[in-house]
């Protein structure tokens, strides 16, 4: 396997790990300003990443089929957010008290869904990841391996703030700072074993890339719109996390265009 493609694999992963070494150096946890701007942030990535990594090369692959070049992505789109609306109602997670977790004490409760729920956000992440590789890896003209890549270092920034919002709350819980920063590191863990299932299986993965691609960018959305916004437009001085939106979707589009 070529460096740059086990970079590729591994980069969200520590990318989350690096966001999570910070309940080390910061002595309070993370404000509701700061957690705002995160997930807008984040939201922002995702959303870019969805349309230029997934959706537009998605569309491209199938332009051979004339005027049903769209259908591959719209139904892989669909099954991305049903794939995810399934999950959202399996696993508990942060905006649901699920019955599976009212058992649990309500800090013990709480910290679990958190790492549910960023867990949950990495499932289609380290596929979209494992999805873009294999198709690089079997040769296909429309992935590069500088397009891989964008797609790579976008989730990886887009990780970071994912991280610190799992083991800075934890700490601030009472959680151990080790203890903290584990559960950030389990929460990514999903990511590269993903991917490296997704490439294992190209066989299967590459003759239905359209749907793939485009399913990705579905669950990548579904977790945007469920998750994401709701929690960046929390309380007052919403516009924080509508700007750090903005400035991730700037970003993360700016690298795809810049490495694609």
């Amino acid at each position: 396997m070529e460096l740059v493609v086990f970079w590729g694999l591994f980069a969200p992963f520590l990318g989350t790990t690096l966001g999570a070494a910070g309940v080390f150096f910061l002595k309070k946890g993370l404000g509701d300003r700061m957690q705002r701007g995160l997930t807008g942030f984040a939201a922002g990535v995702m959303v870019a990443a969805s349309v230029w990594s997934l959706l537009i090369p998605a569309m491209e692959q199938s332009a051979g089929a004339g005027q049903w070049a769209f259908l591959p992505a719209v139904i892989g789109f669909w099954a991305g957010i049903v794939f995810l609306l399934g999950l959202d109602h399996l696993i508990p997670h942060l905006h649901q008290k699920s019955r599976q977790a009212e058992g649990l004490p309500a800090k013990l409760r709480r910290s679990t869904m958190m790492v549910l729920a960023v867990t949950l956000h990495n499932i289609p992440e380290g596929m979209a990841v494992g999805v873009v590789y294999a198709g690089y890896l079997a040769g296909d003209g429309q992935i590069t391996a500088m397009g891989a890549l964008a797609l790579s270092l976008g989730i990886a920034i887009q990780n970071f703030p994912e991280g610190a919002i799992i083991s800075m709350p934890l700490r601030a819980e009472g959680a151990g700072k080790a203890r903290a920063f584990g559960g950030g590191v389990i929460s990514g863990a999903v990511e590269p074993v993903g991917a490296l299932l997704t490439i294992l299986a190209a066989g299967l993965v590459v003759p239905a890339l359209p749907y793939l691609l485009s399913f990705a960018a579905g669950a990548m959305l579904y977790v945007v719109v469920e998750e994401l916004i709701p929690e960046m437009s929390q309380g007052e001085h919403s516009d924080i996390g509508t700007l750090s939106f903005a400035l991730g979707f700037t970003l993360m589009m700016a690298l795809d265009v810049a490495l694609g």
